[in-house]
């Protein structure tokens, strides 16, 4: 790609990029606590002059954090299993991919819930090794084929750099293909100036001794290394959902807090007061717990007057409770407080995660092509057969409050009538259903060798008593 051509490119994402950024943006400070209502106030500075109404207190809800990170940890606690057609290349794939990936996993869901979707990207180290990594989604932009598959010809990946040169963070610039690479960055003199960035070092094949230096990298996967892991079909964040609803908790719960400030002070209005100074009055209030007033005779109002607030305080309840209601209903979620009987039924259970379950499969089912495009890359990377002709089979267990009671009799109900394997998959003190497999055959062919054992053993004492 010519230096013309990326910056041609870089104009014209300008807007959709900006646009996500912003997005983005906004989800992460939500996800942060930082709403609305934190950037509108400063806390406790004075509102205006009325000396009713002192208080200005800012405080920020988490809604957005809470229904975030429990589809994150319903979906992705448990990694989920991968099933490729053969136990041996089941290894393999398990073994690139690591202990990490269950943490992967979960911060795609709360990258994806917060951009519309989540990056990832993956590349063989100096040492030869598959690696993969997360990427910010406000650093990719994507070009897609007009056919309907919607297949990614490249990725302009775009971020801050810390230039040795200068001690500062300079823009730079990646664009790949399914074929190379090439690496760009903002001149040291000049930020308005792209120039290639010889990141990318060259080696003799016989030798092994470096060569120089160059902004071309070429890869032989085949395909452009970056994964997108869509949250829905129209790439939506989650926060659109719900985020007016946010803000109005957090009017009213703020306006709630300001009354209750606002309310422990009390005013005094004095009329005709027979004191010298307000000094006397706080006297004579302390000492005597009286104050002397001056009467005018018949029609006068002399005397002492409170000014204080009244607090709609059940009104206000009711009105953040609909709310609250509203915010985990649209953000398809579980309100924490609605876990009131520690007793309830499988059913019930099941009922009160139903929402959230609705969204998790949606999620899932966008995740699943992402993963099985990751799974076939290193199995290309691993060299075995048949990479993008296998079913590829993902087996995914929510975490969740259970009624593991009802679940392992259920399984003991039908365990006559159901495969091993799914029996070993709804189990419910079994974390790995495939583990649990091999050590049911282990367990199988010790038993068998101890029967054939015995059964020789009788043999043989028969023939001793003969």
């Amino acid at each position: 790609m010519e230096i013309a051509q990326l910056k041609e490119l870089l104009q014209r994402s300008k807007s959709e990029q900006d646009e996500l950024r912003n997005r983005y943006r906004i989800s992460k400070q939500y996800y942060q606590s930082k709403t609305k209502i934190t950037a509108r106030r400063t806390p406790n500075s004075v509102k205006d002059d009325n000396p009713l109404r002192r208080a200005n207190n800012a405080v920020g809800s988490n809604f957005h954090q809470l229904l975030v990170d429990q589809e994150a940890g319903y979906l992705a606690t448990v990694a989920p299993t991968i099933d490729v057609g053969s136990d041996r290349d089941n290894d393999t794939v398990a073994e690139i991919l690591g202990d990490t990936f269950n943490t992967t996993l979960k911060r795609q869901v709360v990258e994806a819930s917060n951009a519309g979707v989540a990056w990832l990207h993956y590349w063989i180290d100096d040492d030869n090794n598959f690696r993969y990594s997360t990427v910010p989604p406000d650093q990719i932009y994507a070009i897609f084929d007009t056919k309907l598959d919607n297949k990614i010809l490249g990725v302009l990946r775009s971020y801050k750099h810390f230039d040795d040169e200068t001690g500062a963070y300079v823009n730079a610039y990646e664009y790949w293909t399914e074929k190379q690479a090439e690496f760009f960055k903002e001149s040291a003199n000049d930020q308005n100036v792209i120039v290639p960035w010889d990141r990318v070092t060259s080696y003799d094949a016989s030798s092994m001794l470096m060569t120089g230096s160059g902004n071309v990298l070429t890869h032989n996967f085949g395909r452009v290394p970056f994964i997108a892991f869509p949250k829905n079909d129209y790439w939506q964040d989650e926060l659109h959902k719900y985020k007016g609803l946010i803000d109005s908790y957090d009017d009213v719960f703020n306006g709630f807090i300001n009354d209750v400030d606002d309310i422990q002070q009390v005013f005094l209005v004095l009329k005709n007061f027979g004191g010298q100074d307000l000094g006397s009055f706080m006297q004579e209030l302390q000492n005597y717990k009286a104050i002397q007033v001056d009467n005018l005779g018949s029609g006068d109002n002399s005397g002492v007057d409170k000014l204080q607030i009244d607090i709609p305080v059940e009104a206000r309840q009711t009105l953040l409770q609909i709310i609250r209601d509203d915010i985990f209903l649209y953000g398809q979620g579980i309100d924490p407080s609605n876990f009131q009987s520690s007793n309830a039924s499988g059913v019930a259970i099941k009922m009160l995660y139903s929402h959230l379950e609705l969204k998790a499969s949606n999620t899932q089912t966008q995740f699943d092509h992402a993963i099985r495009e990751l799974v076939r890359a290193i199995m290309d990377y691993k060299g075995l057969t048949d990479v993008d002709g296998r079913k590829i089979a993902i087996n995914w267990r929510r975490t969740m409050v259970e009624d593991n009671l009802a679940k392992a009799q259920a399984v003991a109900t039908l365990a006559n009538f159901t495969s091993e394997e799914t029996i070993a998959k709804n189990n419910p003190l079994v974390d790995d259903w495939q583990d649990e497999l091999k050590a049911k055959k282990d367990d199988l062919q010790q038993s068998d060798g101890f029967k054939s054992e015995q059964t020789f053993k009788d043999d043989e004492s028969d023939r001793v008593d003969e």
